[in-house]
């Protein structure tokens, strides 16, 4: 049997972040080879994330950030089971540092992402199986977004529970600084859709029926049901979409007046928002 000692097992445990006794019993099942027991460790991981995959993950971080030149902006989420991993610094700084990875590769997918190298040694995929294999719980890289334009901007919610990112036509410091209440709006507001003629058929077909349903009930004229029905979808309309919605500063504005008041023509491209709660 090999001879473990103090500063081996403290070396493997800097490079994997695994505890002190599993990286002395790695290193131990290893027979002192550094290689083996990492793989060893990732194994254990393995193990465990097969044993928790039926677990749900409903707790976690959302992390948002845009390149040097904000021309592009991501959005990651993290899960894993409870609040008390998610809070956890190191689990932050993990989900911290797939977000920089996503920014600095703009891979184009979800899939891409866990495929592209979190460092030197490990994919994203193989390092979230090693966090498994040292939290003990199920760890899961659940969504991944991203916005383009002459402008992006991420705004992260104190918890890191709920991130939006946005695109404007237009790269200004005008447009950075109203950009952000743009996406503290979407934050507060969860719009479903950019402007009215993004809302899909089907919810739009729903709304009428919705308010048809309600005018016959209340027994209104059926010459003006087909009126009513229209202005249900046009209230659903001011609600729901982001550019029609009163902006949350001033409720005397829309946020597509409150854009153009700040610069002609300034408008919102894309949005996406991603919440935990």
């Amino acid at each position: 049997m090999a001879t473990i000692t103090a500063a081996e097992v403290n070396k493997l445990r800097k490079h994997s972040g695994a505890g002190m006794m599993d990286c002395k019993k790695a290193l131990v099942e290893a027979e002192g080879d550094f290689d083996k027991a990492i793989q060893i460790l990732r194994k254990k991981g393995q193990k465990v994330a097969d044993k928790r995959s039926d677990r749900d993950a409903n707790e976690g971080v959302i992390i948002a950030g845009a390149t040097e030149d904000a021309s592009h902006a991501a959005m990651i989420t993290l899960n894993c089971e409870t609040d008390f991993v998610a809070k956890n610094e190191e689990f932050v700084a993990v989900a911290k540092q797939i977000l920089s990875v996503a920014l600095n590769e703009k891979p184009a997918s979800i899939e891409d992402l866990r495929a592209a190298s979190f460092d030197s040694a490990l994919t994203i995929s193989e390092k979230l199986l090693e966090e498994v294999g040292k939290i003990g719980e199920k760890i899961e890289l659940a969504e991944f977004e991203t916005v383009n334009s002459e402008k992006t901007i991420a705004y992260n919610h104190p918890g890191n529970k709920t991130a939006t990112i946005v695109a404007l036509n237009q790269n200004s410091e005008e447009a950075q600084s109203a950009g952000k209440n743009v996406a503290m709006q979407i934050a507060a507001m969860n719009p479903t859709a950019l402007d009215a003629d993004q809302v899909s058929e089907e919810i739009k077909a729903r709304e009428l029926k919705l308010g048809k349903e309600q005018a016959i009930k209340e027994g209104k004229p059926e010459a003006i049901i087909d009126k009513i029905a229209q202005g249900k979808l046009q209230k659903y309309y001011k609600e729901n979409t982001l550019l029609n919605q009163q902006y949350f500063v001033d409720n005397k504005v829309t946020v597509k007046a409150y854009l153009q008041s700040v610069s002609k023509d300034l408008t919102v491209t894309d949005f996406k928002r991603s919440s935990l709660v």
